[in-house]
């Protein structure tokens, strides 16, 4: 038999989370990089690495056609995509299969499914999961259908993109005076994004919660879940601060949540760890399906904290064949405390949060019980302005969520960064506000407090 071989399709923190998993299963490893990140630390942790292009991620990192030449070109079996980049796209999954190389992740089929927003809620709404009022796919040019489908749907809505995620496009509409308008630009940034102009209109609840499943899918039409996190403190629909297991959430609630998200991936056969995110609104204690990432999350460290579970082993040992079945059945997942992770950007919170690329001239990792630290750089790395700007993520676990909260603030306080500027000041803040200690969370919530937090 073959021994596998694993190329890691990705750069920094990412990459390096999923190396260590390979490292520990004894996988031969294949890192790649661009011409920016050539010094970066997960390309000395591979057992090869291939430059694949300029810094440009659409010359690099986006780039099929080198990634698969450099599998080839070191017997690659396996290709990990990690998160972002190509992780989420069925043509890359599809061209893995033709060159005989497993993608790890789920089908082409799947991905396909869930990356075209309004087909997922069709689906989700066929496996009895709760969908928000909303529309299908709306046509730029055609005014009164879109006003039609305003009203039907109800207002506040929100105007998203069919394709991609990350909130790109997204719009808040109270009236129909503002609708037509935010449909055509919503639809022509999607257009530049994703290459797909396809919109739709989904009701708006106001101070809600995100609230996401953690699965994993064993491809047969069996799937479990790990729980569920709160991903609620976003900015600009971008996740800051992540938490297992949500807060003030009922029991019975997050036992209906889990429930359904499996549901949904037993019906698409899904294959291999996945997420299915929720609006929750905490007044009438209903949900609502959001989209389905198929793929590791960002966050997937909280998950494995009060589990025990390695999210990334399992995704490579399912893909390597292994059966599973037995090793995570639902009734041996078992949660252990409460854990939080907050995301260190190399940006400045007090100039609107500005990226702040440039040399780590230090950086010294906290350390201590419970506290895990995953990054992509080391002191001496440049952070460069090519790519999202996160430095690393800290993670802390703990028997419940006052205990973890503290230690994520000592950690903080530990940490050192010079060279750039960051966020750990504006993180310590979050963390010390009355109203997240209460779990008063819900994803205005940046925004509500921003005055008093970059003040503190």
């Amino acid at each position: 038999m073959k021994k596998p071989v694993l190329l890691v399709a990705n750069r920094g923190e990412i990459a390096c989370r999923v190396l260590r998993s390979a490292r520990a299963l004894s996988l031969r490893t294949i890192a790649v990089y661009s011409q920016a990140d050539r010094e970066l630390p997960h390309v000395q942790m591979a057992d090869a690495a291939v430059e694949i292009g300029p810094a440009r991620p659409a010359e690099s990192y986006l780039n099929m056609s080198a990634v698969l030449d450099a599998a080839k070109a070191h017997g690659a079996t396996m290709i990990h995509p990690g998160y972002g980049f190509l992780s989420e796209n069925p043509v890359f999954a599809s061209a893995c299969a033709e060159a005989g190389i497993r993608f790890v992740g789920p089908s082409p089929e799947v991905i396909r499914l869930m990356g075209d927003k309004d087909r997922a809620r069709q689906t989700a709404a066929s496996a009895g999961v709760p969908v928000l009022p909303g529309s299908g796919k709306l046509d730029p040019a055609d005014e009164a259908g879109i006003l039609a489908a305003g009203q039907k749907t109800g207002f506040p809505l929100l105007v998203k993109a069919a394709a991609g995620g990350g909130g790109i496009g997204m719009r808040t509409v109270s009236n129909p005076d503002e609708l037509v308008a935010a449909v055509a630009a919503t639809s022509g940034l999607a257009q530049k994004a994703f290459g797909d102009a396809s919109v739709y209109l989904e009701r708006f609840v106001e101070r809600a919660r995100h609230v996401e499943i953690q699965l994993f899918g064993f491809g047969d039409g069996q799937a479990v879940h790990l729980f569920e996190r709160d991903c609620s403190l976003q900015r600009r629909h971008q996740k800051v601060i992540e938490e297992a297991r949500a807060p003030r959430i009922r029991d019975a609630v997050r036992e209906r949540m889990a429930e359904a998200a499996v549901q949904l991936a037993r019906a698409c056969k899904y294959q291999g760890a996945g997420t299915v995110e929720f609006l929750y609104d905490a007044r009438s204690e209903e949900f609502f399906f959001l989209e389905m990432n198929t793929r590791i999350q960002v966050e997937h460290p909280v998950t494995e904290m009060i589990t025990g579970v390695d999210l990334v082993a399992a995704q490579l040992r399912l893909a390597m064949g292994e059966s599973l079945h037995e090793e995570l059945a639902q009734d041996r997942i078992k949660p252990h405390g409460h854990a939080i992770e907050a995301r260190i950007y190399a940006e400045n919170p007090l100039k609107n949060f500005m990226p702040s690329p440039g040399l780590l001239s230090t950086m010294r990792l906290p350390s201590g019980e419970g506290v895990r630290v995953d990054t992509g750089y080391a002191e001496g790395s440049r952070v460069t302005p090519f790519y999202d700007p996160m430095v690393m993520k800290i993670i802390a676990h703990a028997a419940d969520r006052n205990q973890a909260i503290g230690r994520l603030d000592d950690a903080l306080a530990q940490m050192q960064l010079e060279g750039i500027a960051h966020n750990a000041r504006y993180l310590r803040s979050v963390l010390a506000h009355p109203a997240f200690i209460a779990g008063e969370l819900h994803t205005g919530f940046l925004g509500q407090f921003h005055a008093e937090l970059i003040a503190s």
